[in-house]
């Protein structure tokens, strides 16, 4: 394309004429401009010739020049050092050192162009190997991996991993993320869960993929629901929510109630069918909008902190009831009425030190019933008080502090 509209711009200045616009002109152009760049990976000048190009009032005109290497070069310049971040980001995602390879192998035709392969050995301090044919590497990488799948290649390992991040949506439209991307299949990971209201009985598993940290901006792959979850208080239910990937790419997911035993699932066969450009598309947008996600995911999280701080305060309250001096009730009332003030403004900032205050004042309860022998469980030590929804009763340390909604 950069020979093509080199050869264009040339022949527009010399001539008048603009050559991208004549369809069967610029047929011929990009014929001549593959041709000169397959001649120039092996040799340092290439002619171009194409008569009768195109016709003016003054005649028939042609096109006849010569390209050098050098110039091609010149041309591609800044494509040839994009090249760069896909190696240094490839090598970032698998963890890995330029030390760590053992051979840089060329992929696609491209690669035959000198310059590349000069980029190439600068970015790793190896010679490229030159032993496969460029064109032919990825039939032959799918014809391995056709051999290990079907069991007729077994001394040959090859290791896929999850293009993109894969989780679910919880409390506030947040996608909890539980297999990050470029993990290695096949792979499986669970998490404990808990609900966001009273008396919830069901709950909808929504399967995320993506980077983002908000569900509006990843792809949705499907979604299930479990009910019979038996009526209790918000964050007292324990829902485990398992992902498992096969070395084929096929996801399935699985919710189960530890306190009943009822179990729902999906099993998802297009995770990872997005194209190159999608998942680079998805990454990209990633890192262009983190730190702005970043401060939204923050107001998210602390907005769903403080209201089950306050929701746990209130239970603790009604359940401790007179054993709680006057003195210290006011306290803690007075604190939770500014706790929940922030929470209905909307006050990010305030929320935070409204919260911390609060927990002061819950701390100073505990100690103060203690302090007056009443023996009663301290405040925290109850379902889940200051550690969050799902952390209730006999819960696991590993209860993830999220939760829920019924609403969809």
């Amino acid at each position: 394309k950069r020979i093509v509209e080199w050869l264009a711009k040339d022949f527009q200045t010399a001539e008048g004429v603009d050559l991208m616009k004549d369809k069967q002109a610029l047929q011929r152009l990009t014929e001549a401009a593959e041709k000169a760049k397959m001649e120039l990976s092996s040799t340092a000048s290439t002619s171009i010739s194409l008569p009768f190009i195109t016709a003016t009032a003054d005649g028939p005109k042609h096109i006849d020049t010569s390209l050098t290497k050098a110039k091609f070069e010149e041309l591609c310049d800044d494509l040839i050092a994009r090249c760069k971040v896909p190696v240094q980001n490839a090598l970032r995602d698998a963890k890995l050192e330029l030390s760590d390879m053992d051979e840089v192998i060329l992929v696609g035709g491209s690669t035959r162009i000198p310059a590349v392969r000069a980029l190439v050995k600068e970015l790793t301090g190896k010679e490229p190997n030159m032993s496969v044919n460029p064109d032919e590497v990825v039939a032959l990488g799918a014809a391995v991996q056709a051999g290990v799948l079907g069991g007729e290649v077994s001394d040959i390992v090859l290791l896929d991993v999850t293009p993109l991040s894969l989780g679910l949506e919880t409390l506030g439209g947040v996608m909890t993320k539980l297999i990050m991307r470029n993990t290695t299949l096949p792979t499986s990971k669970s998490e404990v869960f808990s609900t966001a209201a009273d008396g919830q009985t069901s709950v909808e598993i929504n399967v995320l993929q993506g980077e983002r940290e908000f569900v509006k901006d990843n792809k949705s792959l499907g979604n299930f629901r479990l009910d019979g979850i038996p009526s209790a208080p918000r964050g007292v239910p324990q829902i485990e929510v398992k992902f498992d990937i096969d070395a084929n790419g096929i996801l399935s997911v699985s919710a189960a109630d530890k306190g009943t035993g009822k179990v729902a699932d999906i099993k998802i066969t297009g995770a990872s069918t997005l194209s190159e450009d999608e998942v680079e598309k998805m990454v990209k947008d990633a890192e262009a909008f983190a730190s702005e996600d970043a401060a939204k995911r923050d107001a998210v999280d602390t907005k769903n902190s403080a209201d089950s701080m306050c929701y746990q305060t209130e239970k603790q309250m009604t359940e401790l009831g007179d054993k709680i001096p006057e003195d210290v009730k006011e306290k803690v009332n007075a604190k939770l009425a500014d706790l929940r003030a922030a929470i209905e403004a909307d006050d990010l900032e305030g929320m935070k030190t409204k919260q911390e205050a609060l927990q002061q004042e819950v701390m100073a309860m505990g100690q103060a019933m203690y302090q007056g022998g009443d023996g009663g469980a301290p405040p925290g030590a109850d379902a889940g008080a200051g550690a969050g929804p799902g952390a209730g009763a006999g819960a696991p340390d590993d209860v993830i502090d999220a939760e829920f909604s019924s609403d969809k």
